[in-house]
């Protein structure tokens, strides 16, 4: 038998159930994964509690989208993987699952660098922070300010940002400023001066924002450092982008991604796994908890001070 989490009906963590049903069978030009590992990312609790819109229930629904895991089977028409092969998923449907089945175009060699459960937890956050700093421009010699450098996609970007050779400065709290050094960022706590406190850091300036923070004294702070708002970015307040002047990313974006929205996001992984090869990109997982306490992981991601990554462990 298989575990699997689905929900019913929006709201709450509450809502969510743990099933045992068959395992599933493998189908032509898909494998079946046994699941290591799966990534909680803040949109799972957007789409369960119906922030984040999506199509009427036609039956009990599932979640997430990113894990890791061995493969067990593979269909017909399936030539690049076979039995054995350890992987990394993305754009999975349903993914708090003891077992998936999933199509090529889903997967990526799992690095022997990185645990299993830091693999299930690079999918989204990785992918965004990519996409975001490529799009924003940023290249060597780059000023980048992070507003919350030391959440998942923030520990990513900052991360992707040094290794291009960018002068990388990053928000969160003081107990968190040990992380962004060794990540390679200059560390400073928001709150009131950040201002201040960002310019005798940066003398010459910002030239790009990166806010994963999504507060009014980041979206402030980054409009008076940057005058050009095409350079500054959001994750976390895509609602407001267009009213504010500024461009947004989205983990698992309900808007119909274009082909080179596409393609960078599909960039995102293999060059994480790329520099991790070199020991230039780490992945933080700092809660792990059992798939049968789903409900308990989104209520603490939807906190929003987790540093890193909430991994299940079916």
């Amino acid at each position: 038998m298989a575990t699997v989490v689905q929900y019913s009906r929006l709201g709450g963590p509450e809502v969510l159930e743990v099933v045992e049903v068959p395992v599933p069978s493998v189908t032509d030009g898909h494998v079946l994964v046994e699941v290591q590992a799966i990534g909680v990312n803040p949109v799972d609790s957007k789409l369960r509690s119906g922030f984040r819109p999506s199509a009427p229930f036609d039956g009990p629904r599932g979640v997430g989208a990113d894990a890791s895991g061995v493969i067990l089977e593979v269909g017909s028409g399936v030539d690049d993987w076979a039995p054995g092969d350890e992987v990394i998923i993305q754009g999975a449907t349903g993914a708090y699952a003891s077992h998936l089945v999933v199509g090529p175009s889903n997967l990526t060699r799992k690095p022997s660098v990185w645990t299993w459960s830091q693999a299930a937890a690079v999918g989204i956050p990785v992918s965004t922070a990519y996409q975001a700093l490529r799009s924003l421009g940023v290249a060597e010699g780059t000023r980048l300010l992070v507003h919350g450098g030391t959440g998942g996609v923030g520990q990513a970007a900052v991360q992707f940002a040094v290794a291009w050779g960018a002068r990388v400065f990053a928000t969160a709290s003081p107990a968190n400023h040990e992380r962004l050094i060794e990540l390679g960022a200059v560390p400073l706590s928001y709150g009131e001066g950040l201002v201040d406190r960002v310019r005798e850091a940066s003398p010459e300036g910002i030239d790009v924002v990166l806010d994963g923070a999504g507060t009014e004294e980041a979206l402030q702070a980054s409009f008076e450092l940057v005058d050009d708002r095409s350079r500054i970015g959001t994750i976390v307040v895509g609602g407001r982008a267009a009213e504010l002047g500024i461009r947004a990313w989205m983990g698992g974006s309900p808007v119909p991604l274009t082909d080179d929205e596409v393609k960078l996001r599909a960039e995102g992984v293999p060059a994480a796994i790329e520099l991790a090869a070199q020991g230039k990109f780490d992945v933080e997982v700092s809660e792990r908890f059992p798939l049968t306490r789903a409900a308990d992981a989104q209520r603490l991601s939807e906190e929003g001070h987790t540093r890193g990554k909430i991994v299940l462990i079916p």
